[in-house]
């Protein structure tokens, strides 16, 4: 991935974070004002139900007062506090203070806890209250709820209960009471997306008919019934949101608070309601505005930033380019410096660089050149050498050798003859080597199996590996078949193999194994000659493929010189491993095809050309 695509993508990814951060935050704090204002309008409209609760309760206590206070009521209690009195006298009187007070249910409670009459159920005239006996004083007290028996079911009843002391000892108590239902939640006021829901019957199973509010379906009663069984199980507030539908803005809160009777028992449920819809229709909007921002921001931000990474990765990429070309050899080039900024900072330190590295790749050169030369003359001085001393003894002796008879000296010089010729031919042996490595020929590419290379290389040595009063030499071949053919000049890639396999030779004058590997690695063809002989330093290692370097008493250093010509005309690569004391490994690396090279047909394998004794004067 380029700087310029990094680039681009943290900003945009910087823009997108900073706006869904932005947009979620918005998002939780809107989320969470609603919250709060639902909640507020919710303990609002409660505590509008307790104040109707508490006034519908006065009104309810005043009337039960009046019908206590009622003359024709004084007159019930006298009568009634007499031995043996006839209470079926007064039966119905309780349906008309009902009517005559406005209130749905009146009841006449004598002082021994027998009802007398009830305007909303007569059949239970007769039967012993005996809960409004257990008070004595009922004129203190506020309104509550009860549960009403009624001759078709059970009805909730806000109740008060008032006494008639005329006969002192022997009370009369009034009951009066009003329904709580949808008429007592028609008298609050309901703010704009709120309803209000009273659930009546607390049976043991849910009766979707006892939800008592305006606008209740009897599909969406069914809903409340998991809310009403936990009520039942544990009476305390909560809050459940109800999906109605799959669309969200349809959902309600509802806040449930439990309605608790005279003795702490639960008698009814109250809900407020609230609808979601304008938080979702809200948070929608909130949604679309940051992605509409979104994406505005993200097509600034991507016009900023991809002017900005233009900017600054089109010099970038110009001293990449730049470096590159400084990596091929061309030391020369120099970069067009714009502005005094840091990318303007680092065009001018690199042209600086180039300018340095050119003057100093020159010093090099020369350097290089010097000591190559001296390396040279201090070569072939030694190579020189070595054949100069005798011819310069021989001279000597043919001088000296003038003093003595014409026997002796024909003798002289027939033997002094022999050792120039043999000395002379010496010197144009050197000098033939080093003329053959200054001249090496340029690869004629072909088609060539690497195995049959190697095995006609290792062939021609046959005879050294068990050669009579010598150490023997193991050759072991671990080659892979079948082995793609590669592009190559068939007598060069065996002159290497050769000076190799003669090279592992030398390095075990008491014997070992001489081991040959090769593999296909991407592409590639993998050559592996290695030794068991006694390794080489580091140092070593690291100066093994200088021309005229050797590690050997006798040798030119041209052999593994010429291995890395002909390595590095094929384009390939030639590495060493070494263990000092445990052998020498030598890797070539050769492509399978040479770009542009259109090779020659691959020719019958021919034995090889040279001779191990042609070849031990040019080996390290």
């Amino acid at each position: 991935m380029s700087f310029r695509t990094k680039l681009l993508l943290i900003v945009l990814l910087t823009i997108a974070a900073s706006v869904t951060v932005v947009a979620y935050g918005v998002t939780h704090y809107t989320r969470a004002a609603f919250e709060e204002m639902d909640a507020e309008r919710t303990e609002a409209l409660v505590a509008q139900f307790n104040k109707e609760f508490a006034q519908r309760g006065e009104e309810i206590a005043q009337r039960a007062r009046n019908i206590a206070e009622a003359t024709f009521t004084e007159r019930m209690a006298i009568d009634l506090s007499h031995p043996n009195a006839d209470q079926s006298l007064w039966v119905r009187d309780a349906i008309g203070s009902a009517q005559e007070h406005g209130l749905d249910y009146v009841e006449f409670v004598n002082h021994d806890g027998v009802l007398i009459s009830s305007a909303q159920f007569p059949a239970r005239v007769g039967y012993k209250n005996d809960w409004v006996t257990s008070v004595k004083n009922w004129n203190e007290s506020k309104a509550f709820l009860q549960k009403e028996e009624l001759p078709d079911g059970v009805s909730l009843s806000l109740t008060v209960v008032r006494t008639n002391n005329t006969v002192a000892d022997k009370s009369l108590y009034i009951i009066g009471g009003q329904r709580l239902d949808k008429n007592f939640l028609s008298s609050l006021v309901l703010p704009s997306g709120m309803r209000a829901l009273i659930y009546t019957n607390l049976e043991s199973s849910f009766v979707p008919g006892s939800l008592l509010g305006e606008k209740v379906e009897s599909d969406q009663a069914e809903h409340f019934g998991p809310l009403v069984e936990q009520i039942q199980k544990q009476p305390q507030p909560l809050v459940r949101t109800i999906d109605w539908t799959r669309d969200p803005a349809d959902a309600e809160s509802f806040h449930a608070i439990p309605l608790m009777g005279r003795n702490n028992e639960l008698l009814a449920i109250f809900f407020v309601g609230s609808s979601r819809k304008e938080l979702v229709l809200l948070t929608n909007k909130i949604v679309k505005t940051a992605a509409a921002v979104g994406g505005a921001a993200l097509f600034v931000g991507l016009l900023i930033a991809f002017w900005i990474s233009a900017r600054i990765t089109k010099p970038v990429e110009e001293l990449a380019e730049a470096a590159r070309e400084v990596a091929g050899g061309h030391w020369d080039i120099r970069i067009e410096v714009s502005g005094s900024d840091e990318i303007g900072q680092l065009a001018a330190a690199f042209n600086d660089m180039t300018k340095t590295l050119a003057a100093q790749k020159e010093r090099l050169v020369q350097t290089e050149r010097v000591a190559a030369w001296r390396e040279l003359a201090r070569r072939l001085a030694h190579e020189l050498r070595n054949p100069l001393f005798p011819m310069q003894i021989t001279i000597e002796n043919l001088q000296r050798a003038r003093q003595l008879d014409a026997k002796q000296f024909l003798e002289v010089f027939h033997e002094s003859t022999a050792t120039l010729k043999t000395e002379l031919a010496n010197l144009n042996s050197i000098v033939s080597r080093f003329s053959d490595f200054s001249k090496m020929p340029a690869p004629q590419f072909a088609r060539v199996n690497v195995n049959e290379a190697l095995r006609n290389a290792v062939r021609l040595f046959e005879p050294q590996f068990n050669e009579v009063g010598k150490p023997t030499i193991t050759p072991e071949l671990f080659l892979t078949e079948p082995l793609p053919e590669i592009d190559a000049d068939p007598d060069l890639l065996h002159r290497a193999f050769q000076n190799l396999v003669l090279n592992a030779l030398d390095a075990m004058p008491a014997g070992g194994t001489l081991t040959l590997r090769t593999s296909e690695h991407d592409g590639h063809v993998r050559i592996e000659i290695a030794d068991t002989g006694k390794g080489l330093t580091p140092e070593e290692c690291s100066r093994l493929f200088t021309p005229y370097y050797t590690t050997k008493l006798q040798g030119t250093g041209l052999g593994l010189a010429i291995v890395q010509s002909v390595v590095s005309d094929h384009h390939g690569t030639v590495s060493v491993i070494s263990d000092e004391g445990r052998g020498t490994s030598f890797r070539i690396d050769l492509p399978q095809r040479q770009a542009g090279v259109t090779p020659a047909p691959r020719e019958a394998a021919s034995e090889p050309k040279s001779t191990p004794s042609t070849l031990a004067a040019a080996s390290d």
